[in-house]
């Protein structure tokens, strides 16, 4: 028998599964941590009476799915059968709101974090707590219902993210790990709870509405990463697996959010790390040395899956206009009767932009498909702009598009990087961005005039950072911390490619930021004109 498949069969596993935006992705590690197996199932978000969901049906026939695609890879790979797993762990997209009755019935359809309807009750809780909580966050989704006069409110019993709710169900526990529950309510970094101050301020707030639930009474518990966050129960095993193969009684780690999940996958949970996540929306976690000297409406606080404190740059808008514009040289070749590769034709186009001038030759474009609250703009029109003397050639157009998908990102990082003189010493990239080697990497590095690593595994995503997770709460020493466990366990003698910022990018970029800052009368032009 391998090696590997007597792990399998003695549960020596981890199993995480994660509910991305497009899709749900089962990793299966072994001992070693090394993914083994994997299963995925595709879905997508709804928009119903104008809000974006999921259906309960949708998150369990797509975990069932996603399980079942897992088994098949096990069973093909390995001609083994899943009846027990060492540990697993479940993350999701965070934010949003899932709100239950005393029965355990969902009072209104799940509102998921795309949903842009809170800038009333976010406004007044950043004002109220002194402290910036996005729209995105569920006590802003809790709040706006309140302020609607959502006849639902006064039957909460219990409310949560996606991770939380799937945990639930599968364990009959209520709980969150940190880094999700800090997407719900700030977290106070001293005790690793809800912060108390705030939750009594929200209690006072909504006195005279007459409600039989105080706040702290309807959020999950918080645990740190590491802590046993229960077992599948019977119940639990079958909604997994409705083929009643798996076994209960399966240790589970806290439900983590996807931006703590991508910590763990990157190795960047330690002070003074970070790492960016680029594709279809970009975002940044730095994880702080202390607490910033004010609030900044373009940065969200929130924590490590260990509770660290992270200031996030949250941009809705990255390489959707890009992949646009290759699309459309795609197009170009296919009218010659010439077939591309997309691969190649990425890998190609990519690079040109490396020829280009350092300040992309004068050249402008904005790649705002949606608002991007960052810069001030709540609807998007993708912008393409030049002088009649600007440097029009396809490398300065290519290395433009690369510029601007970062523009937003580069604004909330210079807040952190400048300003707060916020001690970086390596950030990690991920996500499609940084395939192309070299390209989107020195790019993010001139950027914010920091080393940028970027890791073979980092591929393997959210899935593997939560099945990490639920490998360090089964395996970690007495006393060793998360940052320990995976330097010395997970990513021994793995540093991944460095690049380090080169100095004429760096001015380059610099020249760009001020142009793209100058340019949005023409951005919001263009959203007042084209409607």
């Amino acid at each position: 028998m391998s090696d590997v498949k007597n792990a399998i069969m003695t549960g020596q596993t981890a199993l995480g599964i994660e509910f991305g935006s497009t899709r749900i992705k089962a990793v299966l590690v072994d001992e070693k941590n090394v993914p083994i197996a994997s299963g995925s199932h595709e879905w997508e978000n709804r928009l119903v009476d104008n809000i974006w969901t999921y259906t309960l049906d949708d998150i369990w026939n797509g975990l069932q799915d996603c399980y079942r695609d897992l088994v098949k890879d096990v069973k093909e790979k390995y001609d083994a059968e899943l009846t027990t797993i060492g540990a697993m762990g479940f993350s999701a997209m965070m934010h949003g709101y899932l709100a239950f009755d005393k029965n355990d019935e969902l009072l209104v359809p799940f509102r998921t974090w795309r949903n842009t309807i809170t800038e009333p009750a976010s406004e007044a809780l950043t004002e109220l707590f002194q402290y910036h909580i996005p729209q995105r966050w569920s006590i802003a989704h809790l709040y706006q219902a309140i302020l609607n006069g959502e006849e639902h409110v006064k039957n909460v019993d219990f409310f949560t993210t996606l991770a939380g709710y799937v945990h639930w169900r599968l364990t009959g526990k209520k709980v969150l790990g940190v880094g999700d529950a800090s997407g719900m309510f700030p977290i106070d970094m001293n005790t690793g709870d809800y912060n108390e101050r705030m939750i009594g301020q929200f209690d006072e707030l909504v006195a005279d509405k007459g409600f039989d639930w105080k706040l702290k009474e309807i959020l999950p518990g918080v645990l740190t990463a590491g802590e046993n966050a229960g077992v599948l129960t019977e119940e639990g095993a079958k909604l997994l697996d409705p083929t009643g193969t798996l076994k209960a009684g399966i240790p589970v780690c806290p439900p983590e959010g996807d931006a703590g999940t991508g910590m763990a996958a990157t190795n960047s949970v330690a002070q003074r790390t970070g790492n960016v996540s680029a594709g279809t929306s970009v975002f940044s976690m730095v994880v702080l040395e202390k607490d910033l000297s004010k609030v900044y409406p373009e940065l969200d606080m929130v924590t490590t899956p260990d509770g660290s404190l992270v200031a996030m740059v949250h941009c809705n808008n990255c390489t959707s206009d890009l992949n646009a514009w290759v699309g459309i040289f795609k197009e170009f070749a296919e009218s010659f009767g010439i077939e591309v590769d997309m691969n190649k034709l990425f890998g190609t186009l990519y690079n040109k932009a490396l020829e280009g001038d350092a300040d992309c030759g004068g050249l402008l474009a904005y790649n705002y498909f949606s608002g991007e609250h960052i810069t001030g703009f709540e609807k998007g029109r993708p912008l393409f702009v030049r002088r009649p003397d600007s440097k029009f050639n396809l490398a300065n157009f290519m290395r433009v598009h690369l510029f601007t998908s970062l523009g937003a990102l580069k604004t909330g990082m210079d807040i952190l990087l400048k300003e707060e003189k916020v001690n970086l010493d390596k950030i990690y990239g991920h996500g499609g961005l940084f395939k192309t080697k070299g390209v989107g990497q020195g790019i993010l590095a001139a950027a914010i005039d920091t080393p940028v690593s970027v890791m073979e595994t980092a591929g393997e995503g959210g899935a593997w950072g939560i099945a990490l997770l639920a490998s360090y709460m089964k395996n970690k020493a007495e006393g060793e911390s998360l940052s320990a466990y995976l330097s010395d366990k997970v990513f021994a003698g793995e540093t991944g490619s460095e690049m380090q910022p080169v100095a004429e990018d760096v001015a380059g970029f610099e020249a760009f930021i001020e142009r793209y800052k100058a340019g949005f009368p023409i951005e919001r032009a263009a959203i007042d004109s084209l409607k």
